[in-house]
């Protein structure tokens, strides 16, 4: 079975870092491009950063440019999400997601899904 399971979330105060990780079950991440996505309450889903499948290119949106990371580890078939100077904005539920092929900030073009984590940044 196809699985992917993120971990890492929790709570943060403002200013804090956590690093998220996005491990790969029943298939290998090799091939795919791997993108994080957030969800707050009321809102709606939006790209966050993305990777291609050997991690040479990177993309990210304005919003966390410079404060969060995104990279690969294929030999463990994960990829994490690191994010430092988190913001209140930043609280969301996470997900990542496999695509086949070019990273991409378009959410509808992912074929696997994570469950999710939360995140929430407050003091």
């Amino acid at each position: 079975q196809l699985q992917l399971v993120e971990s890492g979330g929790g709570w943060v105060q403002p200013g804090g870092s956590l690093r998220l990780s996005c491990a790969a079950s029943g298939f290998t991440l090799d091939y795919y491009a791997i993108g994080w996505f957030r969800q707050a309450p009321g809102k709606e889903r939006e790209g966050v950063s993305c990777i291609d499948h050997r991690g040479g290119s990177t993309k990210y949106a304005e919003s966390v440019k410079g404060r969060f990371t995104i990279s690969r580890d294929n030999a463990k078939n994960t990829v994490y999400l690191q994010m430092n100077s988190l913001k209140p904005e930043d609280t969301a539920v996470y997900y990542c997601a496999a695509v086949w092929g070019m990273a991409t900030m378009k959410s509808n073009l992912y074929a696997y899904w994570g469950q999710g984590t939360q995140v929430t940044v407050s003091s």
